[in-house]
C-alpha cells in the first residue's frame, strides 16, 4: 500500500505513520461521529464530520425518513472526495491526511471516493442490528432515524478483500474502538 507522503509522527510523537486520508464508513448508529475524531486524534490528523457535507435536500428527505439515491449521494459523495484528495495532496498546507466520516456503503461509492483521492484508507464499524438500533433510539437530535436503518443494511457491500482497509467491532466502548482501529491502521503501514 503506498501513501502520497512518506512519514509524520503521531501525536505521541512515538511512532511514525505514513500520512493516510481515513474514510470512517458503516451504517448509521455504528459510532463514526464518534469514533472518527478520536482516530484522527490519535493519528494526530483533522477529522471532517462526513453529514457536514450533504446539501440541505439530503438531510431534508433522510430527516423525513426517505433513503437516499445514489443521484442523492453523487454531490455528497464528490465533496467528500474532494477535501479528501486535498488532505492527501502533497505540498502546501494539504497534505497532511485525515479522517472524515462517510457511511460509503457500495463498494461504487468507495470507488468513487478514490477515483477523487487514490489511497484512500477505509475502516468499517461493524456491529449487529439490535446493538446499533439500540445505540440509534438513544441519541437525541440527529437527522437520521431508525426507519432507515434497515435499508442500510440493505445497502451495505462490506469491504472486499482488494480493498485498503479494515472492520472494527463497535460492541465495546468508543475509546477502545478506537484503540483497535489506530493499531490495526498503523499495521497496515
Amino acid at each position: 500500500m503506498s501513501f502520497s507522503e512518506p512519514s509524520t509522527t503521531d501525536v505521541d510523537g512515538d511512532s511514525e505513520v505514513g500520512v493516510m486520508v481515513v474514510v470512517v464508513m458503516g451504517v448509521a448508529g455504528t459510532g463514526k461521529t464518534t469514533v472518527g475524531p478520536l482516530v484522527a486524534e490519535a493519528l494526530g490528523v483533522p477529522y471532517a464530520e462526513g453529514d457536514d457535507f450533504h446539501p440541505a435536500a439530503n438531510i431534508a428527505k433522510m430527516s423525513a425518513g426517505t433513503p437516499l439515491d445514489d443521484d442523492d449521494r453523487a454531490p455528497w459523495l464528490d465533496a467528500i472526495g474532494d477535501w479528501a484528495r486535498d488532505r492527501a495532496a502533497e505540498g502546501g498546507g494539504a497534505g497532511a491526511g485525515g479522517v472524515v466520516s462517510c457511511s460509503a456503503l457500495k463498494r461504487a461509492y468507495r470507488d468513487r471516493l478514490r477515483a477523487a483521492a487514490p489511497g484512500l484508507v477505509f475502516l468499517h464499524l461493524t456491529g449487529d442490528r439490535e446493538l446499533i438500533a439500540g445505540r440509534m433510539a438513544a441519541r437525541k437530535g440527529h437527522f437520521m432515524t431508525t426507519r432507515l436503518l434497515d435499508s442500510q443494511f440493505a445497502t451495505l457491500e462490506p469491504l472486499g478483500a482488494d480493498e485498503a482497509g479494515i472492520a472494527v467491532d463497535v460492541a465495546p466502548e468508543a475509546a477502545v474502538i478506537a484503540e483497535r482501529a489506530v493499531a490495526a491502521l498503523r499495521r497496515l503501514l
